[in-house]
């Protein structure tokens, strides 16, 4: 990490980063959320491509001196498309809830009903919490799981689409492990009217590998972010129709944002082009591997598996037989040097702040060459730094044997 001007213009801010850098280094990332780039997305994302404003898109700027930047976005444009099978991309979307706003103001007027995932079953912010926009300007209502297989129950989606007649179904999720049948969302919502909107963000990596199916032929509209199992760089794009295209591509320029941010465009399209390499797909196949091999370990050591395994990167745990909160096992496990993150299960009797369960997920680990013997090494952790959790000395020694293995897989050599 060749970070010399920095660390001589502010040494504070260099020092962060080091810091940051020692603790992805010597810690397991088991946020289902988060990945690590390769060096070229990071060197991509910190070129000189931050130097130029954009506003428009290629060959319609409103700013001279484009015309470099129009050759990475149609890249971008292109390798996306090529990827999805999509007949229309839009690479501009700073985050995926920025992506998820322009597909809700083109398909919506204010107050139009949306059916979509309870956010206490998996679903996200953007689908419909009180207190985030789409919440507060659309008229939500949520379907949720089957209470004894925790998995989606299509026949009552169906029932209640037909209950709320809503203009747009959302299908997607954060916190489900299993695959999603978007053929039967796009049946359902053909027979109610409404437009299908899949959120793919967390399986976006496993969808461009055939690892999961593909919402593309069957949804109006698909967003998603570029990290997580795709691998890029902190982004959003939109996937769509050619009909849905002029309007999706005016409600993210001037709709709902200024200038594209070139650099992280142009890291995007370096991570569409990564992913369409065999190397990425082998990739793609081992995190699936990981989390089933993750989910059995835990399944063995006493902890319940929400719906009971796991078709993708994800993995629901339920602490209740622990007798821990997510809350606090999140705060156990940092201590030892394992990310996580607190979660509502299915159900859940704790509050959000609290919960129930912690999501875990094997996207970075597996990016750092981690396999199925690994898996049963974090498994044992786990079981131990929460078992041993009042006992100071016992997780020490639980942090030396993490630190060991981190130093076995290192990460940006």
């Amino acid at each position: 990490m060749y970070l010399e001007n920095l660390r001589k213009v502010d040494p504070l801010v260099y020092r962060a980063v080091i810091k940051e850098l020692s603790r992805q280094r010597e810690n397991l990332e088991l946020i289902a959320s988060e990945n690590f780039t390769s060096k070229a997305v990071l060197e991509t994302q910190g070129s000189v491509l931050t130097n130029k404003y954009a506003e428009g898109y290629p060959s319609a700027r409103w700013y001279g001196g484009c015309l470099y930047i129009d050759e990475v976005e149609r890249l971008a444009i292109e390798r996306a498309k090529k990827l999805f099978s999509a007949e229309h991309a839009n690479v501009q979307a700073h985050s995926g809830t920025q992506a998820n706003m322009a597909v809700y103001f083109c398909a919506l007027n204010l107050k139009d009903k949306v059916l979509a995932m309870d956010l206490a079953c998996g679903g996200h912010l953007t689908h419909g919490h009180p207190h985030n926009f789409s919440g507060m300007f659309y008229k939500i209502f949520t379907y949720g799981l089957d209470k004894k297989t925790e998995m989606l129950d299509y026949d009552n989606i169906l029932y209640l689409a037909k209950k709320y007649k809503p203009k747009m179904i959302l299908a997607g999720a954060s916190a489900y492990p299993r695959i999603i049948d978007f053929k039967k969302f796009s049946e359902i919502a053909k027979k109610v009217g409404a437009f299908l909107f899949v959120d793919m963000a967390h399986i976006a990596g496993l969808v461009a590998t055939g690892l999961h199916p593909s919402p593309v032929p069957y949804a109006d509209f698909v967003s998603s972010t570029t990290h997580k199992t795709l691998r890029g760089p902190r982004g959003g794009f939109i996937l769509c129709k050619k009909e849905y295209a002029k309007k999706i591509d005016s409600l993210i320029f001037p709709g709902t944002q200024g200038g594209p941010l070139m650099h992280v465009i142009a890291a995007k399209a370096v991570a569409f082009k990564e992913a369409q390499t065999k190397k990425f797909k082998d990739y793609q196949n081992q995190v699936v591997k990981n989390a089933k091999a993750l989910a059995i370990f835990l399944e063995k050591k006493g902890f319940r598996i929400v719906s009971g395994g796991t078709d993708t990167h994800l993995i629901l745990v339920d602490l209740t037989p622990k007798g821990i909160t997510g809350n606090e096992a999140s705060l156990i496990l940092e201590k030892v040097g394992i990310t996580v993150n607190k979660n509502l299960i299915p159900f859940d009797k704790n509050s959000p702040a609290v919960t129930s369960g912690i999501r875990l997920g094997t996207p970075a680990v597996t990016t750092r060459g981690m396999k199925e013997s690994q898996m049963r090494l974090i498994a044992d952790f786990i079981d131990r730094a929460i078992k041993f959790r009042n006992d100071p000395k016992k997780l020490d020694g639980i942090k030396e044997e993490v630190l060991d293995l981190t130093k076995k897989f290192p990460l940006y050599r």
